[in-house]
Protein backbone atom coordinates (compact mmCIF):
# COMPACT_ATOMS: atom_id res chain seq x y z
CA UNK A 1 0.00 0.00 0.00
CA UNK A 2 1.30 3.27 -1.11
CA UNK A 3 0.53 6.88 -0.40
CA UNK A 4 1.03 9.35 -3.22
CA UNK A 5 0.56 13.06 -2.82
CA UNK A 6 0.72 15.35 -6.11
CA UNK A 7 -0.21 19.15 -6.63
CA UNK A 8 -1.43 20.99 -9.73
CA UNK A 9 -2.51 24.62 -11.03
CA UNK A 10 -6.26 24.83 -12.06
CA UNK A 11 -6.59 26.06 -15.36
CA UNK A 12 -9.10 28.50 -13.95
CA UNK A 13 -10.99 29.64 -10.94
CA UNK A 14 -13.33 26.96 -9.52
CA UNK A 15 -16.49 28.14 -7.74
CA UNK A 16 -18.03 26.01 -4.88
CA UNK A 17 -20.56 24.24 -7.17
CA UNK A 18 -17.65 22.64 -9.53
CA UNK A 19 -15.68 21.56 -6.48
CA UNK A 20 -18.37 19.90 -5.29
CA UNK A 21 -19.15 17.96 -8.38
CA UNK A 22 -15.16 17.21 -8.37
CA UNK A 23 -15.74 15.93 -5.09
CA UNK A 24 -18.51 13.94 -5.92
CA UNK A 25 -16.93 12.10 -8.60
CA UNK A 26 -13.47 11.13 -6.56
CA UNK A 27 -15.72 9.68 -3.91
CA UNK A 28 -17.53 7.33 -6.74
CA UNK A 29 -14.33 6.75 -8.46
CA UNK A 30 -12.10 6.32 -5.88
CA UNK A 31 -14.81 4.25 -3.14
CA UNK A 32 -15.40 1.49 -5.91
CA UNK A 33 -11.73 1.55 -6.14
CA UNK A 34 -11.28 0.95 -2.30
CA UNK A 35 -9.04 4.47 -2.63
CA UNK A 36 -8.74 7.16 -0.05
CA UNK A 37 -7.67 10.41 0.64
CA UNK A 38 -7.70 14.32 0.89
CA UNK A 39 -8.38 16.76 -1.97
CA UNK A 40 -6.94 20.38 -0.93
CA UNK A 41 -7.94 23.53 -3.30
CA UNK A 42 -6.82 26.92 -2.51
CA UNK A 43 -5.04 30.22 -4.49
CA UNK A 44 -5.99 27.85 -7.48
CA UNK A 45 -4.18 24.93 -6.89
CA UNK A 46 -4.77 21.38 -5.89
CA UNK A 47 -3.17 19.23 -3.04
CA UNK A 48 -4.43 15.65 -3.38
CA UNK A 49 -3.30 12.56 -1.15
CA UNK A 50 -4.44 8.85 -2.70
CA UNK A 51 -3.44 6.36 -0.94
CA UNK A 52 -4.24 2.57 -1.60
CA UNK A 53 -3.24 -0.47 -3.32
CA UNK A 54 0.08 0.94 -5.41
CA UNK A 55 -1.15 -0.64 -8.80
CA UNK A 56 -4.41 1.18 -8.47
CA UNK A 57 -3.08 4.48 -6.77
CA UNK A 58 -0.73 4.63 -10.05
CA UNK A 59 -3.35 3.47 -12.33
CA UNK A 60 -5.81 6.61 -10.71
CA UNK A 61 -2.68 9.39 -10.83
CA UNK A 62 -1.82 8.58 -14.67
CA UNK A 63 -5.62 9.14 -15.61
CA UNK A 64 -4.90 12.44 -13.43
CA UNK A 65 -1.75 13.59 -14.79
CA UNK A 66 -4.62 13.33 -18.38
CA UNK A 67 -6.82 15.33 -17.19
CA UNK A 68 -7.22 18.92 -19.19
CA UNK A 69 -8.97 20.27 -16.52
CA UNK A 70 -5.51 21.38 -14.70
CA UNK A 71 -1.50 21.90 -15.62
CA UNK A 72 1.79 21.38 -13.67
CA UNK A 73 0.69 18.52 -12.46
CA UNK A 74 3.94 17.82 -9.91
CA UNK A 75 3.84 14.28 -7.68
CA UNK A 76 5.10 15.72 -4.55
CA UNK A 77 5.45 12.60 -2.45
CA UNK A 78 5.38 8.82 -3.01
CA UNK A 79 5.69 6.44 -0.17
CA UNK A 80 5.09 3.07 1.10
CA UNK A 81 2.72 2.64 4.30
CA UNK A 82 1.32 0.48 6.62
CA UNK A 83 -1.39 2.13 7.52
CA UNK A 84 -3.61 5.28 6.04
CA UNK A 85 -3.98 8.71 7.43
CA UNK A 86 -7.51 9.03 6.03
CA UNK A 87 -8.89 6.07 6.23
CA UNK A 88 -12.80 6.87 6.39
CA UNK A 89 -13.28 8.99 3.82
CA UNK A 90 -12.87 8.11 -0.12
CA UNK A 91 -11.86 11.86 -0.48
CA UNK A 92 -12.27 13.96 2.31
CA UNK A 93 -12.10 18.01 1.02
CA UNK A 94 -10.72 21.23 2.39
CA UNK A 95 -11.02 24.72 1.34
CA UNK A 96 -8.36 26.77 3.46
CA UNK A 97 -7.23 30.22 3.66
CA UNK A 98 -4.04 32.08 4.43
CA UNK A 99 -4.88 33.04 8.19
CA UNK A 100 -5.42 29.08 9.11
CA UNK A 101 -2.10 27.97 7.48
CA UNK A 102 -0.62 31.18 9.06
CA UNK A 103 -1.52 29.55 12.74
CA UNK A 104 0.49 26.14 12.04
CA UNK A 105 4.05 24.80 12.48
CA UNK A 106 6.16 25.87 10.16
CA UNK A 107 3.79 26.77 7.33
CA UNK A 108 3.91 30.65 8.57
CA UNK A 109 4.31 32.02 4.95
CA UNK A 110 3.98 29.05 3.04
CA UNK A 111 0.22 29.97 1.80
CA UNK A 112 1.34 33.41 0.34
CA UNK A 113 4.40 32.74 -1.82
CA UNK A 114 4.61 28.79 -2.14
CA UNK A 115 1.34 27.51 -2.19
CA UNK A 116 2.17 25.94 -6.01
CA UNK A 117 2.98 22.77 -7.63
CA UNK A 118 6.30 23.63 -7.42
CA UNK A 119 6.60 25.44 -4.14
CA UNK A 120 4.83 22.09 -2.79
CA UNK A 121 7.89 20.22 -4.31
CA UNK A 122 10.83 22.48 -2.93
CA UNK A 123 9.35 22.23 0.47
CA UNK A 124 8.34 18.81 1.22
CA UNK A 125 9.37 18.81 4.67
CA UNK A 126 5.53 20.52 5.34
CA UNK A 127 3.51 17.84 4.26
CA UNK A 128 3.89 15.67 7.35
CA UNK A 129 2.02 19.16 9.22
CA UNK A 130 -0.37 19.71 6.11
CA UNK A 131 -1.28 16.08 6.40
CA UNK A 132 -1.69 16.06 10.37
CA UNK A 133 -3.50 19.39 10.63
CA UNK A 134 -6.09 18.23 7.77
CA UNK A 135 -6.56 14.89 9.80
CA UNK A 136 -7.48 16.55 12.23
CA UNK A 137 -9.91 18.70 11.24
CA UNK A 138 -11.82 15.75 9.09
CA UNK A 139 -12.00 14.22 12.84
CA UNK A 140 -13.55 16.83 14.59
CA UNK A 141 -16.05 17.34 11.52
CA UNK A 142 -17.10 13.39 12.40
CA UNK A 143 -17.13 14.22 16.10
CA UNK A 144 -19.23 17.23 15.94
CA UNK A 145 -22.06 15.75 13.86
CA UNK A 146 -22.24 12.53 16.25
CA UNK A 147 -22.09 13.62 19.66
CA UNK A 148 -23.36 11.58 22.46
CA UNK A 149 -26.68 11.49 23.85
CA UNK A 150 -25.29 11.24 27.50
CA UNK A 151 -22.47 13.43 26.99
CA UNK A 152 -19.79 13.75 29.75
CA UNK A 153 -19.24 17.89 28.74
CA UNK A 154 -21.75 20.08 29.57
CA UNK A 155 -22.01 23.89 30.35
CA UNK A 156 -24.51 23.18 33.34
CA UNK A 157 -22.83 21.39 36.55
CA UNK A 158 -26.11 19.89 37.71
CA UNK A 159 -26.91 18.30 34.01
CA UNK A 160 -23.38 16.78 33.46
CA UNK A 161 -23.66 15.23 36.96
CA UNK A 162 -26.79 13.70 35.81
CA UNK A 163 -25.62 12.39 32.57
CA UNK A 164 -22.68 11.06 34.65
CA UNK A 165 -24.71 9.06 36.98
CA UNK A 166 -26.93 8.04 33.93
CA UNK A 167 -23.60 6.74 32.28
CA UNK A 168 -23.06 4.63 34.80
CA UNK A 169 -26.55 3.21 35.68
CA UNK A 170 -26.06 2.26 31.91
CA UNK A 171 -22.96 1.10 32.80
CA UNK A 172 -24.20 -0.80 36.06
CA UNK A 173 -27.05 -2.35 33.67
CA UNK A 174 -24.81 -3.41 31.16
CA UNK A 175 -23.02 -5.57 33.46
CA UNK A 176 -26.03 -7.06 34.53
CA UNK A 177 -27.00 -8.09 31.39
CA UNK A 178 -23.70 -10.02 31.32
CA UNK A 179 -24.39 -11.87 34.68
CA UNK A 180 -28.30 -13.11 32.91
CA UNK A 181 -26.29 -13.90 29.89
CA UNK A 182 -23.94 -16.25 31.40
CA UNK A 183 -27.04 -17.48 33.67
CA UNK A 184 -28.52 -18.00 30.36
CA UNK A 185 -26.03 -20.37 28.84
CA UNK A 186 -25.90 -22.05 32.22
CA UNK A 187 -29.60 -22.95 31.77
CA UNK A 188 -29.18 -23.64 28.01
CA UNK A 189 -26.76 -26.20 29.02
CA UNK A 190 -29.13 -27.37 32.08
CA UNK A 191 -32.16 -27.78 29.92
CA UNK A 192 -29.91 -29.85 27.38
CA UNK A 193 -28.91 -32.14 30.23
CA UNK A 194 -32.52 -33.18 31.64
CA UNK A 195 -33.78 -33.48 28.88
CA UNK A 196 -31.26 -36.15 27.49
CA UNK A 197 -30.08 -37.55 30.53
CA UNK A 198 -34.26 -38.83 31.55
CA UNK A 199 -35.94 -42.16 29.80
CA UNK A 200 -36.02 -42.54 26.60
CA UNK A 201 -32.25 -41.58 26.63
CA UNK A 202 -30.13 -38.87 24.66
CA UNK A 203 -33.76 -38.59 22.79
CA UNK A 204 -35.57 -35.69 22.24
CA UNK A 205 -39.38 -34.69 21.33
CA UNK A 206 -40.60 -32.33 19.05
CA UNK A 207 -41.44 -30.09 22.27
CA UNK A 208 -38.21 -30.63 23.93
CA UNK A 209 -36.58 -29.34 20.67
CA UNK A 210 -38.92 -25.98 20.68
CA UNK A 211 -37.95 -25.82 24.78
CA UNK A 212 -34.23 -26.30 24.01
CA UNK A 213 -34.57 -24.09 20.78
CA UNK A 214 -36.61 -21.22 23.25
CA UNK A 215 -33.84 -21.41 25.79
CA UNK A 216 -31.03 -20.69 22.75
CA UNK A 217 -33.69 -17.49 22.03
CA UNK A 218 -33.33 -16.18 25.33
CA UNK A 219 -29.64 -15.64 24.95
CA UNK A 220 -29.23 -14.27 21.94
CA UNK A 221 -32.12 -11.71 22.67
CA UNK A 222 -30.05 -10.92 26.26
CA UNK A 223 -27.05 -10.59 24.08
CA UNK A 224 -28.82 -8.19 21.56
CA UNK A 225 -30.24 -6.07 24.38
CA UNK A 226 -26.56 -6.07 25.86
CA UNK A 227 -25.21 -4.59 22.66
CA UNK A 228 -28.56 -1.60 22.59
CA UNK A 229 -27.25 -0.96 26.04
CA UNK A 230 -23.82 -0.52 24.88
CA UNK A 231 -24.21 1.93 21.90
CA UNK A 232 -26.59 3.50 23.64
CA UNK A 233 -24.28 5.31 25.92
CA UNK A 234 -21.64 5.77 22.98
CA UNK A 235 -23.76 7.95 20.08
CA UNK A 236 -26.96 9.07 20.24
CA UNK A 237 -27.57 7.14 16.88
CA UNK A 238 -30.41 4.45 17.73
CA UNK A 239 -28.92 1.60 15.91
CA UNK A 240 -32.75 0.84 14.53
CA UNK A 241 -31.68 -2.02 12.86
CA UNK A 242 -30.45 -3.75 15.92
CA UNK A 243 -33.79 -3.16 17.65
CA UNK A 244 -35.98 -4.30 14.99
CA UNK A 245 -33.68 -7.54 14.56
CA UNK A 246 -34.01 -8.04 18.42
CA UNK A 247 -37.82 -7.03 18.43
CA UNK A 248 -37.84 -9.76 15.93
CA UNK A 249 -36.16 -12.28 17.50
CA UNK A 250 -38.49 -12.08 20.43
CA UNK A 251 -41.63 -12.08 18.37
CA UNK A 252 -40.26 -15.08 17.30
CA UNK A 253 -39.37 -17.31 20.02
CA UNK A 254 -42.69 -16.44 20.78
CA UNK A 255 -44.23 -18.05 17.99
CA UNK A 256 -41.65 -21.19 18.34
CA UNK A 257 -42.80 -21.89 21.70
CA UNK A 258 -46.73 -21.61 21.14
CA UNK A 259 -48.86 -24.32 21.90
CA UNK A 260 -51.46 -23.71 18.81
CA UNK A 261 -53.96 -26.14 20.75
CA UNK A 262 -54.58 -24.14 23.94
CA UNK A 263 -54.31 -20.07 21.77
CA UNK A 264 -57.00 -18.09 20.17
CA UNK A 265 -56.61 -17.90 16.28
CA UNK A 266 -56.79 -13.99 16.82
CA UNK A 267 -53.50 -14.01 19.33
CA UNK A 268 -52.22 -16.33 16.78
CA UNK A 269 -53.24 -14.31 13.88
CA UNK A 270 -51.71 -10.88 15.61
CA UNK A 271 -48.54 -12.26 16.14
CA UNK A 272 -47.97 -13.34 12.37
CA UNK A 273 -49.30 -9.82 11.65
CA UNK A 274 -46.26 -8.37 13.90
CA UNK A 275 -43.40 -10.75 12.36
CA UNK A 276 -44.50 -9.55 9.12
CA UNK A 277 -43.71 -6.12 10.00
CA UNK A 278 -41.29 -6.43 11.62
CA UNK A 279 -39.81 -8.68 8.89
CA UNK A 280 -40.73 -5.60 6.10
CA UNK A 281 -39.40 -2.78 8.51
CA UNK A 282 -35.90 -5.28 9.44
CA UNK A 283 -35.82 -5.21 4.97
CA UNK A 284 -36.08 -1.88 4.36
CA UNK A 285 -33.57 -0.82 7.36
CA UNK A 286 -31.68 -3.41 5.31
CA UNK A 287 -31.95 -1.87 1.88
CA UNK A 288 -31.48 1.63 2.88
CA UNK A 289 -28.04 1.02 4.57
Amino acid sequence: MIRLTYASTALKEWNEQELLKLLQDCRTNNGAKNITGILLYANGTFFQVLEGDEATVNSVYAMIEKDKRHKDVTMIQKENITERAFPYWSMGFDKIDAKELSNMDGLNDFFEHDFTPSGFASHKNIIGPLLTHLRGKLVKQVAAECHEELPTEHDDPFIRFLHLSLRAGVKFLALLMVAVILLSILDVLFTIYEKISHPPYLMLTTNDLLETFGSFLVVLIAIEIFINITLYIRSDVIPVKLVVATALMAISRKVIVFDYKHLDPQYVSASALVVVALGITYWLVQKHD
